[in-house]
């Protein structure tokens, strides 16, 4: 950790270096990109010893402040954990290149052909928590979408990205790129990521990963574009035609398969005419899992008859609450016009998910909310970068504009117009 006395004149080389290096990353070769990822994940197998070593020190300090044990687990790096993020790499590597491609080219009466060019949009800042290998996560999209980076991670893991840090820069100048591309920002100081956020000359796009506090402050500083979400206060709707087998499989997938990710299921709503069915299956698998369900009366009156079963009545706040943890809203609809109404009110533009046999509601669904990832018949834990075959994920946008929900590869470009010509001039 490096103790800095003048943050602004710090920030300012920086933000310099990175600008730099993102006109030499633009320009770089496929192979170039590829060779510096597939040596990062030789060198973080190589160098897991060591990595262990710097970890430690993080996890003793997290566990002397007293840090909840769920905050120590996530910045735990196991040798698991540096095999995912050296698999991640190589992953990425083998992927397309996005850089350079052009699309769309139609020819126009005047004889000119025009098209679109995707570009990478230059600089990013990361702002993320707790997680180091969060650090290899954003330096590999990095690389490979021909981006420079400046990362700031949390304090609680300083010792760990500095480490995973000064492999990624070795990794670049092996492979004939600048180890400027990929900045991770020395000082656990809070003004740094004021100056961050609020440096337009040096970062094109801020991405701030972590909780909602967070992300509240940098949307409301930031003097750059951010790419954010806020909440995932995902639902799953149960219609009124429904395989009740599937309907038990998913709802339960949804909510109990991991309770902290953002995309797992906060509410469920079900359809009147299968509330008795449903909710008494999916009423005994949340008892058995001790899932609390704060529910209205009508669902209420139904799930107290389940043995077992923790019932709280829901206030209004429930609806719109992310718990991340066993707890899920549960609520009775007339119809699919009112399931619809409700997830656009209360919901996070998230993730949200219609279990049915019936075409033309899935088709409504999928039309008519308004989130990031709509889905039928399937799990709401399935919107992730990764299993959307986009490599890796940098995170999940709620934004309307530039990127929507996973942001992989393609959500670290932008493309341009490209006007190909003959002599051709305008009349």
């Amino acid at each position: 950790m490096t103790l800095l006395t003048d943050i602004p004149a710090y920030m300012a080389r920086v933000g310099n270096a990175a600008r730099a290096a993102s006109t030499v990353m633009a320009a770089s070769s496929t192979r170039a990109r590829n060779e510096a990822l597939t040596t990062l994940a030789r060198l973080l197998r190589a160098e897991a010893p060591q990595l262990a070593a710097d970890n430690t020190r993080d996890l003793d300090a997290a566990r002397a402040a007293g840090l909840a044990g769920p905050m120590v687990d996530r910045l735990k790096l196991t040798p698991q954990v540096i095999e995912t993020v050296a698999e991640g790499c190589e992953q990425i590597a083998a992927m397309p290149d996005p850089i350079g491609e052009i699309t769309g080219v139609k020819r126009r009466p005047s004889g000119i052909a025009v098209g679109q060019m995707r570009v990478p949009l230059g600089v990013f800042g990361m702002i993320y928590e707790s997680r180091p290998n969060v650090t290899i996560e954003a330096a590999s999209l990095a690389i490979k979408s021909g981006n420079a980076a400046i990362l700031r991670g949390g304090s609680e893991a300083i010792h760990s990205n500095l480490a995973l840090w000064r492999l990624v820069q070795r990794a670049l100048a092996q492979a004939g790129l600048p180890p400027e591309a990929v900045q991770l920002i020395e000082t656990t100081d809070r003004a740094a990521v004021g100056r961050l956020i609020a440096m337009p000359e040096s970062v094109d796009v801020i991405i701030p990963r972590g909780g909602k506090s967070l992300i509240e402050r940098i949307s409301a500083e930031a003097k750059v574009p951010v790419i954010k979400h806020l909440d995932g206060n995902c639902h799953v709707y149960v219609d009124a035609e429904v395989d009740l087998d599937l309907a038990v499989t998913v709802t339960d997938n949804a909510k109990t398969q991991k309770y902290s990710p953002c995309n797992a299921a906060e509410s469920l709503l079900v359809h009147e005419r299968q509330a008795a069915p449903f909710l008494a299956r999916i009423g005994a698998v949340f008892a058995a899992k001790g899932v609390e369900m704060r529910a209205d009366d009508q669902a209420a009156a139904i799930l107290r008859d389940v043995p077992g079963a923790k019932v709280v009545p829901a206030t209004e706040a429930d609806w719109s609450e992310e718990y991340l943890a066993p707890v899920i809203s549960v609520k009775i609809v007339a119809n699919l016009d009112e399931a619809i109404a409700h997830v656009n009110r209360y919901g996070s533009h998230h993730t949200d998910a219609i279990l049915t046999t019936n075409h033309p509601h899935a088709m409504r669904f999928l039309r008519e909310v308004d989130s990031a990832s709509v889905m039928v018949n399937a799990s709401t834990r399935f919107a992730d970068g990764f299993e959307y075959g986009l490599g890796a994920e940098i995170g999940i946008s709620t934004d309307k504009f530039h990127a929507r929900g996973p942001v992989g590869l393609e959500g670290l470009t932008s493309m341009k117009w490209v006007v190909l010509g003959n002599g051709e001039v305008r009349g």
